[in-house]
């Protein structure tokens, strides 16, 4: 299956009926039991991560296929359903909409000495807090978090998700994240992608973008007066950013900035608050830290303090960050006539052995069980 991580939706400003949500409760904690006794806890975090897998969860228990609800009122079912059953089951979520969002440091600490050590909550702690500031800082959309569920199993295993609001086009996002395919938290951390819309992007977690964040990093640890004269320089000198002159190389532009060439990137007239980066970059400086995460993670770094950051790293030093926004199409399998991409046989198979594994261990007549793998090959085709 292809990676998948994130999904756009359109924004639902209605809500779940209490009769239906608590049937989605019943119903989302029957499947959750089903899946770790026949998979294990492992299995079922990675299913989380995976948002088409989401998505059909959503769908099963009765939810819009297509509307911003879908994550929050599955989340608030799964939380709801789960709920008493930690110890059996070995399953935690943490979090929700809005102010409970941001309560999820709490919630995870109410753990400590029952189920986890000081040090296990402080770093469960910490991947709930540097997943949404990299969802809302290193990865630019236009997408503003307000919900956000850190769901984890007593081994320690971990998924993230989050969804974010665009007011503009109507849409919500859904971010997806992943402890076993968590490498590196600034670069190409989630579990993967997919997206209805893209959107203007300044992405700092791609791989593209690695020497504009080596580069911020020194800037901010050595001396900041070279980046203070530099920020002020670009700021004062944006119409000539541009209204750029274009060479005979393809992609190739001169600013009106003393020898000093580099390559074209959208450039967008921002007004720099100078007064006040100057102290959250002063403070940088003076905790000096070790690597881009370690930046990221201090409190009052945010959206302008990256982004002014990025534009002297690449304007000054030609360090291009990736402006791609990250989103793409997926699909369940593919597709008969090989779009977006041809059957994938292997995941068809395997998807099919799962399906007919569970008619085979429920308590029903043999002839039953033929009837219904009728209907299962019928109904996929």
């Amino acid at each position: 299956m292809p990676k998948v991580g994130i999904a756009t939706l359109p924004l639902d400003r209605g809500y779940c009926p209490k009769w239906l949500f608590e049937k989605m409760r019943r119903l989302s904690r029957v499947i959750v039991l089903s899946i770790l006794e026949e998979f294990g806890r492992e299995e079922f975090i990675k299913r989380l991560a995976n948002p088409v897998w989401f998505q059909s969860l959503g769908c099963v228990i009765g939810f819009d296929y297509n509307s911003s609800g879908l994550t929050t009122v599955t989340l608030g079912a799964l939380k709801e359903g789960l709920r008493g059953l930690e110890k059996e089951t070995g399953i935690f979520i943490c979090g929700g909409k809005g102010k409970t969002a941001r309560k999820t440091p709490q919630e995870v600490q109410k753990w400590e000495e029952t189920f986890f050590s000081k040090e296990e909550v402080k770093k469960l702690t910490y991947i709930s807090r540097i997943t949404a500031k990299i969802d809302s800082t290193l990865l630019q959309d236009g997408y503003q978090l307000y919900h956000h569920n850190l769901i984890f199993t007593s081994e320690g295993d971990w998924a993230v998700i989050q969804q974010g609001m665009q007011e503009k086009n109507s849409t919500a996002r859904r971010y997806h994240w992943l402890s076993s395919k968590t490498k590196n938290f600034t670069e190409e951390p989630h579990s993967g992608i997919i997206s209805g819309k893209r959107s203007p992007t300044l992405n700092l977690v791609a791989k593209e973008s690695k020497k504009n964040k080596e580069i911020s990093l020194g800037l901010v640890r050595e001396e900041p007066k070279t980046f203070f004269r530099d920020i002020k320089l670009i700021s004062e000198k944006q119409n000539s950013l541009i209204k750029t002159k274009q060479k005979s190389l393809p992609f190739f532009v001169e600013m009106k900035l003393k020898n000093i060439e580099f390559h074209h990137h959208p450039v967008e007239k921002e007004k720099f608050d100078l007064k006040r980066l100057k102290k959250i970059i002063e403070k940088i400086h003076f905790l000096k830290p070790s690597n881009f995460e370690e930046l990221l993670a201090i409190e009052g770094v945010g959206q302008k303090t990256i982004r002014a950051l990025s534009l002297v790293s690449e304007v000054i030093y030609g360090a291009k960050p990736s402006y791609e926004d990250p989103a793409r199409y997926s699909f369940c399998v593919g597709g008969k006539d090989g779009t977006p991409y041809p059957i994938e046989r292997e995941t068809y198979s395997e998807m099919l052995k799962i399906l007919e594994r569970g008619l085979k261990k429920t308590n029903i007549s043999l002839s039953e069980k033929e009837k219904r793998k009728k209907r299962l090959y019928e109904k996929i085709g």
